[in-house]
């Protein structure tokens, strides 16, 4: 079975953080730059919180607030729920499904490995289930002997 360790292992470790003092234009920029829909809020080595880009959208743009003069901890979500890395994968999925959160930082106690996304968790389940399939085909056509 799959574990979050495996996913981060292909994915790979970057995290992109932005400081809780940061203005919100700074966190809009970087995640155009790097192509993230999140960003975790962190002093340091402890995440105060996450934001993303729907957080900006609701929480500035509509509130009739300015992305440049807008903090960073003003619109975070600062309850942030983790995963951790040997969860399995399914798991993980299922928590992002009930919890409706599309980003989840991924710990090994208390070290920060990455971050996933809902995409990059359903792409994995996909790859696993397709992998599985595989190799029945094989084993009911007689290809593995």
């Amino acid at each position: 079975m799959a574990t979050v360790r495996d996913m981060i292992r292909k994915k790979g470790y970057d995290v992109f953080t932005i400081a809780p003092e940061a203005p919100v234009f700074e966190a809009l920029e970087m995640m155009a730059k790097h192509n993230i829909g999140a960003l975790l809020v962190m002093t340091g080595d402890e995440i105060n919180g996450i934001v993303s880009e729907r957080d900006c959208i609701r929480k500035v743009d509509v509130m009739g607030k300015n992305a440049r003069d807008t903090k960073i901890s003003d619109i975070m979500t600062s309850s942030v729920i983790t995963v951790d890395a040997n969860q399995p994968l399914e798991d993980c999925m299922s928590l992002m499904i009930d919890k409706n959160i599309r980003h989840l930082p991924v710990c090994e106690g208390k070290q920060l490995l990455g971050v996933v996304s809902v995409r990059d968790v359903l792409k994995e389940v996909i790859e696993v289930q397709q992998m599985m399939l595989s190799q029945l085909e094989r084993y009911i056509t007689g290809g593995g002997r």
